[in-house]
């Protein structure tokens, strides 16, 4: 009587699983495209930031289809040289000296720019941002985070899914107004009309234990409304400041 061998044909099926569990991961990890968060230290008092507001303003519009996130953080320490900032916010500063220890950076200064919090920039030397944001969208995510929101009562709502983080990693939310003028009558910039882009009006951070789902409210700006803000979030390691991941919520009206 023939034997059939089957050792052979169930040893090629299991080498077949296995290889299409292992394409199958690569192709997740190939999903995760390039990212780049800028975040911009500026105030209305200091007569070298409004280039690089500009800056901002331009990179926004020119990369308002890629994965690219601008927030403009205005400081408080320039109040007190003659004008106080009306988007300022101590907060921020606060935000500015974490990544002065993250990077190793002292003095803090304006006008900075951090990308993906791993590396600073003078946020007026156009071609060193642009060759930067550049570099870092070449490079794929290693967090992956999906947002989507919605507005109750004043309060914004986020919910979040998110896996690939990092042992420390928090999950950092900012109220975003894309755009705002302001007309500046005192200090370094007396007498001008300042452009500003894509401003922080609310940041809210908080703790990840594990790869999943969640959700977290943040209170909105007085003024919020779903055309003339939008709602930004990343994982970022509370360790080295470094930032994994970020996405834009899909804001439910």
């Amino acid at each position: 009587m023939k034997k059939i061998k089957i050792l052979p044909v169930f040893t090629a099926l299991l080498l077949l699983i296995e290889f299409s569990a292992f394409a199958q991961n690569n192709a997740d990890k190939k999903a995760l495209k390039g990212f780049a968060v800028l975040e911009l230290f500026t105030s209305e008092g200091c007569s070298s930031c409004p280039p690089a507001d500009e800056l901002m303003g331009r990179i926004q519009n020119e990369y308002k289809d890629d994965q690219v996130y601008v927030l403009s953080y205005h400081v408080d320490y320039w109040d007190r040289q003659g004008w106080k900032d009306i988007f300022s916010n101590p907060d921020y500063t606060k935000r500015q000296y974490d990544y002065a220890k993250w990077l190793g950076k002292e003095p803090i200064y304006t006008p900075q720019l951090v990308v993906n919090g791993r590396k600073d920039y003078i946020a007026s030397d156009e071609t060193s941002v642009r060759s930067a944001v550049k570099n870092t969208l070449s490079k794929p995510a290693t967090a992956d985070l999906s947002l989507e929101a919605n507005v109750i009562n004043n309060k914004l709502n986020v919910s979040y899914t998110v896996n690939g983080i990092s042992k420390n990693s928090r999950l950092v939310f900012a109220a975003v107004q894309k755009s705002a003028k302001s007309n500046v009558k005192r200090g370094e910039n007396a007498h001008r009309i300042l452009s500003h882009y894509q401003i922080v009006r609310q940041f809210q951070s908080v703790a990840l234990k594990t790869n999943g789902h969640g959700s977290a409210t943040i209170t909105a700006p007085k003024d919020f409304n779903t055309n003339d803000f939008e709602i930004i979030g990343f994982v970022q390691d509370s360790n080295s400041g470094a930032i994994l991941g970020a996405d834009k919520a899909r804001i439910s009206k």
